[in-house]
Order: C-alpha cells, then structure tokens, then sequence
C-alpha cells in the first residue's frame, strides 16, 4: 500500500533508519526501513543489504541488494514522473528529490553489480546520463561558492578549469529565479547566492537532500569511472565518457560538509578513498592536505556517530598512517571490547581485519597471527589467505609447527572461492608459493611434509606493509633479511648484518627468493630515507626479474617503487635548492617517474599474479605525479 506521508516526512523517517545503521545499531535500522514501503526506505534496505555484503566480502547476499535497489529505483521513477505535474515544494524543479533518490539506485545497482565480479554494474552507470544532468541543474556555476570539511585554497585541489566551466556553460535555468545562481561560470557575482551556501542555506531536509544527494551522485560516479582499470577505462572513453577525478573528490567533499544523509555517505567514499592513497599509492603530492581533509571528515561523522565500527576504523587508519602505530591499536581494540553495543558484524570484522594489518607492521607476529586467525570464523573470503599469512606470523616466532600445521590446512581452503569463475589473485599466488616452498625442500633433501623448512622469508612479509612503519622496525627487518646467505656485498648500508652465520648451502637459493628480499631491503631502505642503498636493491631486484621461477610480480613491483622513490627523493633534495633549480628537478623526475610506471604497466600482464593489484597502484600515482604537476605550474 502506498503511503499516505509526505516526501518530507517519508525522508525524515529513512533518516533516522540511516542514523540507526551509522551508529551500528542495524536491526533498528532494518526495522524503519521495513516500516515503509517508499523508494527512500526500499533504498535503505537495499544500503544495509550492500554494506554487509561489501564490507562482509559477502558475495552471496548481493541479491537481497539488487532486488530492494530495483525497487527503489522503480520507486523513484514513478514519483519523479507524478511530481512533474505537481507545483515544487523547494526552490528547484518539482520532483527534483525523487530524481536524486533514482540515481542513488542507479549508481548503487552499479556497484551492486561490480560486487557481483560483474562490469555490468560500470556499464549500468555509463548508460545514465542522469549523474551529469542533475549536476549540472543544481551546480551550474561549479562548486567555488561551497564548503567543505576542511576547506583549503590550494589549487590542486580543485577541478580542471575545463571541467567547471563545461559544467557551467552547458548548464540551463530550471526554476524561476533568474539571479546570479545560474549566472555562467565567468559571469560577475549577482546579489542571490546559490541556494546552500552559507549566505543562502537549504530551505529544509529536501533541498538538503537535492544539494548533498547531487554532489555525492556525481562525485561517485566519476571517481569510480576514474579508477577502472586502465583497459575498461579505455572501453568506457570511446563512447565519450570521461572523467575529472579532482572535481569528483571536490563533489564529494562538497556533500560531505552537508547535514543530509548523503554526507555521510560522502564522507565513508572519501576516508576509503584517501586511506587507499596513503596506503598504496607509496607517494602523494600534498599529502598534508589528504590528511587534512581526510582527519576533518572522520572527526565530523565520529561526532555524529561515536560508537559506529567505520569511523573507529577511518579513526585507526589515520593514525597508522600518520606513524601513531600504538594509538591505532588502542583504537582498534577499544572498538573491539564486548562491552560494546553493537550488532552491524560485517563492519566490526573490518577492526579485526585493520587490527591484523597493524600487528602485523609493527612485527607482533604472535598478535597478528591470532587476529588472522580469528577473522576466518568471521567471514568466509578467502580463508586460505588469512591462514597462509598466520603461518608466516609463526614462522617469523620460530614455532615451525603450527606454522607447518596451517600451510597444511591451505589446500582444502582454496579453491572454495572464485571471482568470475577463475581463481581468487592471491590463493593463485598461494598455490605457486606452496609448491614453491615443496619443490626446494625436495632439492634440499628434507621430508616434504615438512617443507615449513624451506622457506627463509616469511610468507608474511610480501603484502605491502613496510612503507609506513617505525624507524625501529624497518631495521629489524633489514637485519633479519641481510643475515640471509649469499651475504650482501655489493651493496652498501650502515643497517646490514655484520654477523652472519655460514652453512654448506645458501638460505637463499634461487633468483625468486635473492630479487624478494632485494625488492623488500629497497623498500624499506627507502621507509628510513636511505636513497641510494634503496635504489641500489630495488635495480637489482629489477635486474634478477626475467629469470624468476614464479615471482612473476617482482619486475613490476620494482618498477613501482623506483618511480616512488624517484618521487620521495626529489621532496627531500628539492627543499635545499633554489626555485628554478627545483622547477628543472622535477620536470625530470616526474618525467622519469612516468616512465617507470609505463614499464611497470608493460610487465603488468594477465599472467603476472596480483597483476590488478599493482595496476590500481599505477593509476593512483600517476594521479599524485599529475596532481604535483599541478601544484608546481607545470604542464600536464
């Protein structure tokens, strides 16, 4: 039966069901949502079924997802068409709400679909001209007039000129009004700011809703067109769909300092979205402001919802990201007490999960190896991968038993997972690893059933953790790997082992294993700013890559991070030099830094493992290199 309540109170009602899922209190929220039957509340479920799911790695209720989003969108659709003949309740077209709430449906199906290991979901959204259209209705003169969560002047930090004044130009009037708020892009100021500024603020949640939904359907939208892997993002552009990711993030950021409820959301794609960027990019042009913005964004929504899993969790990652490795793991484990209330499980996962990575960092292999452990009981993504990284946690502590007793239990986990039908990218790792690990045993001589004997580095050391981590901790790393045989000689570091004991045969044995641990000694030379010994191994590792066995990710990987350092260097060197001397520094680092992406994007084939992995982290530092271009004045 259809309700009988206005779209306002329709709208605050799904309010208070979205307060309820924010603040983890999930069956409260379930059951506002399930009190109407409105496009607003269908979309609430549809939100609550996509998180558990996403934030779970729970594939499998994807469904209960698609069927509520449809609905909304169906929903949406029908009220949008019936409000055109109604007169408007706000300041912008009639059924200008309904028409955000069917692109939320829309853009969230995408996703849906995405989760489902389906590029449907992209296309979907492509089909839709919907994103721009509204944006360009509601944001005709750009987004200059609007704040942010923590607004800064910066420059780079705003969209392409060429993006705003499009968006300006194409733009048409849609409400009476004929004041400055749809004045061009590069007309004077009129006397009527646009509706939502703070000299002008929304009249009511709908308008609230029509400004924050708008600029978070937008923002959305282009960001993930932004991230696509290179070849879908090639596809997507022949037919004329292009993206401008800093006018996405500026989209967002723009919802974000809203009230709606859009704002949260805004505010969760952000945190995920620079929390991925100081974790994998290795390099950011103004990382001052990403941690700016990404700090006022979570203080924001923790303000609003202290006891909700997900700001705990953004809480955490800044502090791990800002070198405060003891604070995120009080953080977590606060977040983990029983004494909580909470019943939102999937993102309480995601503490134990960040817990695990922080261990792990700061080499509490006994800790780490627990949390691991403990996340297979609570999820079912790949548990082969969580029990193999456990095991090198035990191997790093010398407990080869249950270190072996886990590396047995593997086989029966893989396989259990497939994305698109083809094995999970780190299970396939797994499994060359395994026989890896049993084929030099054999050579060694040794029972195969204890092939925890042949490794040397540990299974736990190869997941990109070494790049933020304590000065302690990065040499404790470069000691334990230094004193390995062959002993290093041809590289010089005043952090290498000077004692290492002699055996008949070399711990290190193949060129798989000699170009890991030069890769991992670069890295982390690098981590203490010792440039040249970490440029020194990360060539090496680079050069031993064509004749690896099965460590077919090396050569791009090494590629990778030489372009990083190419970058870190260049902060440090330009400091002490004139601004023209700086200027032509960097025009040739940043040229020489894209040249060692291109070549690590050349060695990033189909066959090469994680391969989807390294390509993402090339397109985020091809954006740093872009966006420290733009902060330098320098030609794109």
């Amino acid at each position: 039966m259809a309700s009988t309540l206005s779209a306002e109170d329709l709208l605050r009602s799904a309010t208070q069901g979205f307060d309820h899922l924010f603040a983890n209190d999930i069956d409260a929220a379930q059951k506002v949502f399930e009190s109407e039957d409105a496009p607003f509340h269908l979309l609430g479920l549809g939100v609550v079924a996509f998180l558990q799911a996403a934030l779970g790695m729970e594939t499998g209720l994807m469904d209960e997802a698609t069927r509520c989003l449809t609905a909304s969108e169906a929903g949406a659709k029908k009220q949008a068409r019936a409000a055109k003949s109604l007169p408007s309740i706000h300041r912008f077209d009639a059924g200008m709400e309904w028409e955000v709430m069917h692109a939320d449906a829309v853009v969230l199906l995408g996703l849906t679909h995405a989760l489902s290991e389906s590029y449907r979901g992209y296309l979907q959204c492509v089909a839709h001209s919907k994103f721009n259209k509204l944006f360009k209705t509601v944001y005709p003169n750009g987004l200059q007039s609007y704040a942010t969560p923590a607004t800064t002047p910066l420059p780079s930090r705003r969209g392409s000129d060429r993006s705003l004044r499009s968006s300006a130009m194409q733009s048409k009037p849609t409400t009476a009004s004929k004041s400055g708020f749809f004045s061009r892009w590069f007309a004077p100021p009129a006397s009527v700011a646009a509706p939502g500024t703070i000299t002008n603020p929304p009249s009511g949640p709908v308008e609230e809703l029509v400004l924050s939904g708008t600029a978070f359907g937008y923002g959305l939208f282009n960001l993930v067109l932004s991230l696509l892997p290179a070849k879908i993002r090639n596809v997507v552009g022949f037919f004329g769909f292009n993206h401008d990711r800093m006018l996405a993030l500026q989209a967002l950021a723009v919802s974000a300092a809203r009230n709606d409820i859009h704002s949260v959301f805004a505010g969760l794609v952000l945190m995920t979205y620079h929390g991925v960027v100081l974790l994998l990019s290795g390099y950011q042009a103004d990382e001052a402001h990403i941690i700016k913005q990404y700090k006022a964004i979570v203080s924001r929504v923790d303000g609003r919802y202290p006891d909700g899993s997900l700001w705990i969790l953004n809480k955490a990652k800044i502090q791990r990201m800002t070198y405060d490795t003891e604070g995120a793991i009080e953080t977590l484990r606060d977040g983990l007490k029983p004494e909580r209330k909470k019943s939102f499980p999937q993102a309480d996962t995601l503490l134990t999960f960040e817990l695990a990575w922080t261990l792990l960092s700061h080499r509490r292999y006994e800790e780490t190896a627990k949390q691991f452990l403990d996340i297979t009981k609570l999820n079912s993504w790949s548990h082969a991968t969580y029990y193999f990284i456990a095991a090198g946690c035990y191997f790093s502590l010398k407990d080869y038993n249950r270190a072996q007793k886990l590396l047995d239990k593997i086989p029966d986990q893989l396989d259990k997972r497939k994305l698109s039908g083809r094995d999970m990218p780190t299970e396939t790792f797994i499994k060359k690893k395994l026989a890896f690990y049993k084929r030099k045993q054999a050579r060694l001589g040794g029972d195969e059933n204890r092939f925890v004997e042949a490794i040397r580095i540990s299974p736990a050391e190869v997941w990109n953790t070494h790049a933020r981590i304590e000065s302690s901790i990065a040499i404790a790393h470069i000691q334990e790997w230094s004193s390995l045989t062959p002993a290093i000689t041809d590289i010089e570091s005043k952090y290498l082992a000077t004692s290492i004991a002699k055996n008949e045969s070399d711990d290190l044995d193949t060129v798989d294993e000699l170009a890991i641990r030069s890769l991992l000694l670069g890295i982390v030379h690098r981590t203490l700013a010792e440039y040249t010994a970490a440029r020194a191994f990360l060539l090496d590792a680079l050069e031993r890559a064509p004749d690896v066995e099965i460590s077919s990710w090396v050569g791009g990987v090494s590629a990778f991070e030489l372009a990083v350092l190419d970058l870190k260097e260049a902060e440090v060197k330009g400091t002490n030099m004139k601004p023209e001397e700086a200027m032509t520094m960097w025009e040739g680092v940043l040229a020489g830094a894209s040249e060692k992406l291109d070549q690590a994007y050349a060695m990033s084939t189909k066959q090469m493992d994680l391969s989807s992995r390294l390509d993402s982290r090339i397109v985020m530092l091809r954006d740093e290199i872009f966006d420290k271009r733009g902060l330098l004045g320098l030609p794109a």
